[in-house]
């Protein structure tokens, strides 16, 4: 259970308050201002209300929580805050309500009139569903179910992505290269905003001088452009800091780029990034990353539920990912950030709805709902047909016809080790792969029979990421059988910048005379045995 009172504006409420607490975001320039939902769906604030963004209908602080008649009932699923403050929230049915500051127009009604109660933002937005809602520090964003991104307010750096830097007074669909797209993420720095779109590629625009777009440069980009530094890969999620940003894939990779005063970066030192870099590379797989534009923290989870943390964590700058004893990221922001704001809408309560995809993984290999079982090297590896006949086109060849009529209980493998077909059939459950470089080499080996191509691609990531000078010949080797180009060429070139060592190597002389003989030729031409 997530402790909201870990943030020091709840410890004003009492036991029995605390307990009718479902939802929350604490925000504010000094974290001293919160909206909360109820279980039953009543909407409270409480704290300083700078700029009347406690939406109460006037300018006074309150510790005493007062309800926000207009909200309740109204099942509110997105929060999102500006540096003024304003407020920026989504309901259930796709409504958006805004107040606070607005000397940008940031709140999307058309005025620069301060918003002292919840007004619903529908220019431009009539029969649209907002799903998702972003601020920076004084502009907005919002997602619609259709793909379509909408931007509104400042726009100093093009932060509104409208193609010029005039404010933009509602809200104004983000179009050029995102036109006929669909974007399913979004976020906003102080001054820069991102889309995340269903094929995982990112597109960033607004202010650059730090190289929190990620395009290699410090230019201002006025409409959204590409991220070509993440050209092939995925990526899920993606979040931003004061002036940094984050990116998850679907491997579960993290790469960071932007300002690195306070080391936000996590890669070891203070030196900017004008583009995405790998970090955390030697953690296991990354499943969620946390930042947020009103401070410049950075956190992520990994697989097996552990949090760490870097940036400026109470005054101090962190260079390097830390491991904590947290168990969400929430609780880095409200213990170690500043000013201890949430980087999302928390929520309180347990809930146990699984996705399909933690379903699907939490039933592979479970011999009670299986109706199909491998054996290989005499170990049983239990499946689902169904599952097997939509995620691979080699068993929707196999389970064919008289399969379907009179398919075997148990299938036996021999061609590949246990080690290697387990971690085919789960990957087709989970699409993460996890093994140790020698072993992917067996596994690139059953991608290339199985015509997986995806997972081959995989397989090389991992033999990538795991080749050190004794293995690099074997790696060799095996890139060569199984004809994975770009694998090969990575490989050849590691052992001839390695060349000493690797052919000191007990293995390296062991290889078949064809592969040393083509390998020395190849190495020769290109000037590796000159000394």
């Amino acid at each position: 259970m997530v402790d909201v009172q870990k943030w020091p504006l709840f410890t004003v409420l009492n036991s029995q308050e605390i307990s009718l607490i479902r939802q929350a975001c604490v925000f504010g320039t000094s974290g001293n201002e919160a909206i909360y939902i109820t279980h039953n769906d009543e909407v409270y604030a409480l704290g300083l209300n700078c700029s009347n963004c406690l939406g109460t209908g006037d300018n006074q602080s309150t510790i005493v929580p007062k309800k926000l008649d207009v909200l309740c009932g109204k099942k509110i699923i997105r929060f999102s805050y500006g540096s003024g403050p304003h407020v920026i929230l989504a309901t259930e049915d796709g409504e958006i309500y805004a107040w606070g500051h607005n000397g940008y127009s940031q709140l999307g009604n058309g005025t620069t009139n301060q918003g002292i109660s919840p007004i619903q933002v529908s220019t431009n937005l009539v029969n649209k569903k907002v799903t998702e809602v972003a601020c920076g520090s004084h502009h907005s964003m919002a997602l619609t179910s259709d793909g379509e991104v909408f931007a509104w307010g400042y726009n100093n750096c093009g932060q509104v992505g409208s193609g010029s830097t005039a404010n933009q007074p509602t809200p104004r669909k983000v179009s050029n290269c995102l036109q006929n797209k669909v974007v399913v993420g979004i976020a906003c720095g102080q001054t820069s905003s991102m889309a995340v779109l269903d094929n995982g590629e990112v597109y960033a625009w607004g202010y650059n001088g730090n190289g929190q777009l990620g395009l290699g440069n410090s230019g201002n980009q006025l409409t959204p452009c590409r991220l070509t530094g993440l050209q092939g890969y995925c990526v899920l999620q993606i979040a931003s800091g004061y002036a940094h940003s984050l990116a998850l894939t679907d491997e579960g990779l993290l790469y960071v780029w932007g300002a690195n005063t306070y080391g936000q970066l996590g890669t070891g030192n203070k030196v900017n990034q004008l583009s995405p870099v790998h970090i955390m590379v030697e953690k296991e797989r990354i499943v969620e990353i946390a930042a947020c534009h009103s401070s410049h923290t950075s956190a992520a989870k990994t697989q097996n539920g552990q949090v760490y943390m870097w940036g400026q964590c109470r005054g101090q700058s962190i260079v390097l990912p830390h491991l904590t004893h947290f168990s969400c990221t929430d609780d880095v922001f409200a213990c170690f950030a500043t000013p201890a704001n949430m980087w999302r809408m928390l929520s309180i309560e347990h809930d146990d709805f699984m996705t399909i995809a933690q379903s699907l993984k939490k039933e592979f290999d479970n011999p009670e709902t299986s109706d199909l079982k491998f054996s290989v090297d005499g170990k049983y590896i239990h499946v689902h047909k169904a599952v097997l006949k939509i995620r691979c086109e080699h068993f929707r060849s196999m389970f064919q016809s008289h399969w379907n009529e009179d398919l075997k209980e148990v299938i036996e493998i021999n061609q590949f080790s246990y080690p290697v077909y387990r971690a085919f059939l789960e990957y087709l459950y989970t699409d993460n792969v996890d093994l140790p470089p020698e072993d992917a080499i067996g596994l690139l080996d059953l991608a290339t029979s199985y015509c997986e191509n995806r997972l081959k691609k995989l397989c090389q990531r991992i033999i990538k990421r795991g080749i050190t000078v004794e293995n690099a010949f074997s790696l060799l080797s095996a890139a060569v059988r199984y004809e994975a180009e770009d694998l090969e060429d990575f490989c050849f070139k590691f052992c001839v910048n390695h060349l000493t060592e690797v052919t000191q190597t007990e293995t390296f002389w062991q290889f078949d005379g064809c592969l040393l003989k083509e390998f020395i030729s190849k190495a020769s031409k290109c000037g590796a045995f000159k000394n």
